[in-house]
């Protein structure tokens, strides 16, 4: 009862971890989408204020959309994009992953019902059988460490 516990914990802190994993690059995602319309929606105005020699004036009249401009230059360069991907493309992308996000959620769900219910019965056979609640104790304080460390590596 204690292995089966413990594989039933282990898989659901891996689905956690997938879940977490997915909502990370979902964020990502978006994150970048935002950027790429800034970047479009403020290129003309850079061009004009490199074309008018990095104007003082035209800076102070276009600051929003030039720091805009500058700003997501700067975090394409932190990603590394030599070029970037279509609007369409994130989208598909975020898209399949959100799918494949709610699978995970629908089989974490289930997995936490189950791991609750594999619990109980564990503490149930315990107390029938007469197990020593401090074992019980190191057992669960063993399972909580797992689960911090796990999230901790996140």
């Amino acid at each position: 009862m204690a292995k089966k516990s413990a594989a039933m914990s282990a898989e659901f802190n891996d689905r956690l971890a997938k879940i977490k994993d997915a909502e990370k690059r979902l964020s990502e995602i978006s994150e970048l989408q935002k950027h790429i319309g800034a970047y479009s929606k403020t290129r003309d105005i850079y061009a004009r204020y490199i074309k008018s020699g990095m104007n003082p004036d035209f800076f102070e009249e276009h600051r929003a959309e030039i720091t805009l401009h500058l700003a997501a230059k700067k975090h394409f360069d932190s990603l590394g994009l030599k070029k970037l991907p279509t609007i369409a493309e994130l989208r598909k992308k975020y898209a399949t992953l959100d799918v494949e996000k709610k699978k995970l959620y629908a089989g974490y769900h289930e997995l936490k019902a189950k791991s609750r219910e594999l619990l109980i019965a564990k503490g149930n056979a315990d107390r029938m059988l007469g197990i020593k609640a401090n074992e019980q104790q190191r057992e669960a304080d063993e399972t909580r460490a797992r689960r911090k460390h796990i999230e901790n590596d996140r």
